[in-house]
């Protein structure tokens, strides 16, 4: 009798973990990209923060403030943008107070749109998240039942701008209002993206105690789970009195199964509302692109801070916003990077945008990194640094940097990445636990990165297509389902190799632990004892482990061993990122599970980063590096050994960049055996070899 009952709860737990991997996979729909998107060189001027409504409330201003908001909509300054090299404006639209609070400034909009024409550039339509209800409830009274309710004592506001409040966005009130708001910028002022700022705020904890979102929350379980799946996942089928958990911005692990639920279901409510924004803008003009911004991969559990799944929300946008994620060199040596950002937005087809006329290295890690875009380059989001001018002069280089881009945008369009290795970020395994999910994915992306191994960031969803890649890393990817197993299994058997760590498979959709690794047969190996769930996962005190399964390769690594450990419920960020203690056996684990077939080698300094990518329609391919270490010394006599395709010859390689005098020139090679090898002989900061194939 009992082992019955075990049995029937063990398929409950598998049905439903299904049943939740289904659900998620669904809230994606088709990508739609407007013709001009492929193929557009970005280089963006904003100023969505001038307006002067925003302004006068925020406070802080100079007394010529008004005089250069006035300036921002004229023919000379869109002149000015254009002679900088801007190829898209990003305009102040809409901030929140109310379409008749800013009247004025909405037709300032128009008038910097048909400017923007004049001078053929894009524009893009600013909308605000938060709701400035001091000017909002005059208009729309019956928006006070919009606004999320006082979170332990404190209303729930932008950070310290306690005039901008926050919006349960599900509301069919809000969701109105905002398509009223979208239906001009689209129809009346003719915009070609529109911007939905705040993204990595307006779905925060707190909003969720919305007494609809409450309601919903309870919808969503009885339409995810039978009465019986219920009763195996709560302990109870009747879910009118379950009430949101308690918020804690800090977590380790998530173990309370409400908890982890309600993350699952605020991502969802995130994502639904893009979808549905993306599908009423592309319903009134299917040429007008749709971005958001969730900021990135910066080391944060984004699903339980701030109900933010990228892998739910970026199938919905051709672009996306990350102002997260720092760039450069740590004291310590950790080398911070945006580039799993881009990464991510190569996987959902998004380009990205970005910041980068603070700093030289930003434009050459966009350059080499992201797809058709080199970011911001000016405009009135540099009002913080005290200057007030539109816009802030560029130096030499960044002008330099621009002029390269644009010049030799040829070498820029119709990319796509060539990637030997996956990297699997499960949302069951990030979501539920900020610790060693975070740390082991996170360093072994690192060391490859640095290792200068080409790879990709991919989720749940893509483990579906794995034909492409020779290695999928399982970096303490604890929870997969059955399904998910069944998938890296056949990727095996069918001659893939794997690498993989420490506790991954170990449990189950729900975060609970299993006898076994659902792995054990892959890596042959039992799983530590369990002690009761406070106590952190034993390591294996074993060396590494090799095995060849069907036509594949496995390998079990006990540890990714971090130089400088991360401390719990901290995010994995900064000097977290230093090298593993490990680095050279992540980078050779992965070289064995390729059985020594990586599509190149490159030797150079650990503070010099590549990527790969191929233009087939050119017969082109294009390895970027980019030297993080610029500042104190050039990267010289990097050696690059590179797979050429089938059937082809190397007919010219040349090496191009914005730092040197010449600009272009050609370098040597030898070819043979498939394999193309060649010197580069100095990266001063960024550096692009051109190979041309006939």
């Amino acid at each position: 009798m009992n082992n019955k009952f075990l049995l029937g709860c063990f398929v409950l737990v598998i049905v439903s973990a299904l049943f939740a991997t289904g659900l998620r996979a669904q809230s994606g729909t088709a990508k739609a990209a407007p013709k001009w998107v492929e193929g557009f060189p970005v280089v963006m001027i904003g100023n969505w923060d001038i307006k002067p409504t925003f302004r006068r409330r925020v406070g802080a201003n100079p007394v010529w403030i008004d005089e250069i908001f006035k300036k921002e909509s004229t023919e000379e300054q869109v002149k000015k943008y254009k002679d900088m090299g801007a190829t898209m404006v990003m305009a102040f639209f809409y901030k929140g107070f109310g379409l008749n609070a800013e009247k004025e400034e909405i037709d300032a909009t128009r008038k910097l749109v048909d400017n923007c024409k004049k001078y053929g550039l894009k524009t893009g339509a600013y909308i605000g998240s938060t709701l400035p209800f001091e000017t909002f409830f005059a208009e729309v009274p019956e928006a006070k039942e919009w606004v999320a309710p006082d979170y332990q004592g404190q209303p729930v506001t932008y950070g310290s701008q306690t005039f901008r409040k926050l919006v349960y966005f599900q509301h069919e009130g809000y969701k109105a209002y905002i398509k009223r708001v979208l239906k001009i910028a689209v129809e009346d002022i003719k915009v070609d993206l529109i911007h939905f700022d705040n993204s990595s705020v307006q779905a925060i904890a707190p909003v969720f105690y919305h007494p609809l979102a409450v309601q919903h929350f309870r919808e969503f379980l009885t339409k995810k789970y039978t009465p019986e799946q219920l009763k195996q996942r709560l302990g109870f089928s009747d879910v009118r009195f379950v009430e949101p958990p308690t918020y804690s911005k800090s977590i380790g692990i998530l173990h309370d199964p409400l908890s982890q639920e309600w993350t699952d279901f605020r991502c969802r409510q995130l994502a639904d509302y893009y979808g549905e924004m993306a599908q009423y803008i592309r319903s009134l003009n299917p040429e007008v692109a749709v971005e958001c911004n969730p900021h990135g991969l910066d080391g944060r559990n984004s699903m339980w801070n701030e109900s933010v799944d990228f892998a739910r929300i970026l199938p919905h946008t051709n672009y996306f916003w990350t102002e997260g994620e720092q760039t450069g060199l740590t004291e310590n040596g950790a080398l911070l990077s945006k580039i799993r950002t881009f990464k991510i937005a190569r996987t959902f087809d998004n380009r990205v945008f970005i910041k980068t006329n603070d700093i030289q290295l930003k434009m050459a890690e966009a350059l080499a990194y992201n797809r058709e875009g080199i970011g911001l380059i000016g405009g009135m989001e540099e009002m913080d640094g005290g200057n007030y001018h539109t816009p802030l002069p560029l130096t030499q280089e960044q002008q330099d940097y621009i002029r390269f881009f644009k010049d030799h945008f040829d070498y820029y369009k119709g990319t796509t990445n060539i990637a030997d290795v996956a990297v699997l970020h499960t949302f069951n395994s990030m979501a539920y636990n900020s610790d060693r999910p975070y740390q082991s994915t996170f360093l072994f992306e690192q060391s490859l990165i640095q290792g200068k191994v080409p790879f990709d960031v991919i989720f749940d969803e893509q483990l579906k297509n794995l034909d492409r890649y020779k290695v999928l890393v399982l970096a303490n990817q604890e929870c997969l389902t059955d399904e998910q197993q069944e998938l890296v299994r056949s990727f095996v058997h069918k001659g893939g190799g794997l690498v993989i760590t420490e506790h991954t498979s170990l449990y189950n959709a729900w975060h609970q632990r299993k006898d076994n690794f659902g792995l054990a047969d892959l890596i042959q190996l039992k799983a530590p004892d369990w002690h009761n769930r406070r106590t952190p996962e034993a390591i294996l005190p074993i060396v590494e482990q090799r095995n060849a399964i069907g036509k594949g390769r496995v390998i079990y690594l006990p540890e990714v061993i971090p130089s400088v450990p991360k401390p719990t419920m901290v995010p994995m960020a900064g000097p977290y990122f230093k090298l593993a203690k490990n680095h050279q056996q992540l980078i050779e684990a992965v070289q064995w599970a390729s059985g020594n077939d990586l599509s190149l080698q490159v030797e150079g300094p650990e503070t010099v980063t590549m990527e790969l990518l191929k233009q087939e329609s050119k017969e082109r391919l294009l390895l970027h590096l980019v030297n993080f270490n610029y500042e104190k010394a050039p990267a010289e006599n990097i050696k690059v050994s590179l797979k050429i395709p089938t059937g082809k010859k190397v007919q010219k390689l040349t090496l191009l960049s914005p730092d040197r005098k010449t600009i272009t020139s050609s370098l040597a090679f030898t070819q043979e055996k498939g394999m193309l090898q060649f010197t580069i002989p100095q990266v001063k900061l960024y550096g692009l070899a051109a190979v041309e194939l006939k």
